[in-house]
């Protein structure tokens, strides 16, 4: 009985950011909010803003919700975030993964 306790308080701390595939058709409307700083296609011109494109949808959820919640900070990608529901961060989400990056390497 012992580990199938442990596991279901396993299962309820992995589940804690909970994530549902988005829209990359509405989330490009969404992105409008972002391409100031991270481009219009997610390759940031600004050195102080990453490139978002090509990145895991997982993971850009997970960071748009740490700036929502206080847990990340910066001051303009807080402001921005505050106004997003979370269907806005999983769409504007599968947007930017949905973009393929290629990289040129030198030869």
């Amino acid at each position: 009985m012992r580990p199938l306790v442990v596991g279901a308080a396993l299962l309820a701390a992995l589940s804690s950011f909970s994530f549902a595939a988005g829209d990359p058709a509405l989330g490009r409307k969404v992105a409008s909010k972002c391409q100031a700083c991270h481009g219009v296609d997610g390759q940031s011109k600004n050195p102080e803003a990453p490139h978002i494109s090509g990145q895991v949808e997982r993971y850009i959820v997970k960071a748009l919700k740490r700036y929502q919640s206080g847990e990340r900070s910066d001051p303009m990608m807080s402001m921005i975030v505050k106004q997003l529901k979370d269907e806005d961060i999983a769409n504007v989400a599968a947007y930017y993964s949905s973009i393929k990056v290629t990289v040129e390497r030198p030869q």
